[in-house]
């Protein structure tokens, strides 16, 4: 069976993910919105639309829901300007509950249905206080995403020993 598809990135990740176009007209650089397993996210259209075999899926596609309208690119702008904030607050209650860990970034989904913090720590950590606290002081769910040091000079895009931008970047 063949599919139509594009592939659709997200800000600050290079990779890019495979959805159905369900009959929408896209092309290159078009905003849309996709559900991920994170909730709805506002992505950018990374190539045209393409026609792909059963065999060269990996696993199950999902519909590209809709363009995104200017609500949604505002909505995402918004979510993005309040990152700053959200971090500093988010640092104090880091120091409250005395956590060995570093801040890296965070995100929401378009909805604000949840807030995802991303940090670097040495060993594990027990951050449940931490959510707790969030949660309570911004209203919403709360998910920490403990990543790798290559993963955070990706987010910072950080230079390599050849000198250029990281290719992760």
């Amino acid at each position: 069976m063949q599919h139509k598809v594009v592939s659709v990135s997200f800000a600050k990740l290079g990779k890019k993910y495979y959805f159905e176009t369900a009959d929408l007209e896209l092309h290159f650089g078009d905003r849309v919105i996709v559900e991920t397993i994170r909730g709805f996210e506002l992505g950018y259209v990374a190539e045209d639309p393409k026609v792909v075999e059963d065999s060269e899926l990996v696993s199950a596609l999902k519909p590209v829901i809709r363009k995104a309208s200017e609500h949604d690119i505002h909505q995402n702008e918004l979510n993005q300007k309040e990152q700053p904030e959200i971090l500093k607050r988010c640092a104090e209650l880091v120091k409250k509950n005395k956590l060995e860990m570093k801040l890296l970034n965070c995100e929401y989904t378009l909805d604000r249905s949840k807030l995802i913090i991303y940090f670097n720590a040495e060993g594990r950590v027990d951050f449940r206080d931490l959510v707790r606290d969030l949660s309570g002081a911004l209203h919403v769910r709360v998910e920490m995403r403990q990543i790798g040091v290559r993963d955070e000079a990706a987010i910072h895009g950080g230079i390599g020993p050849c000198g250029r931008v990281f290719c992760c970047a």
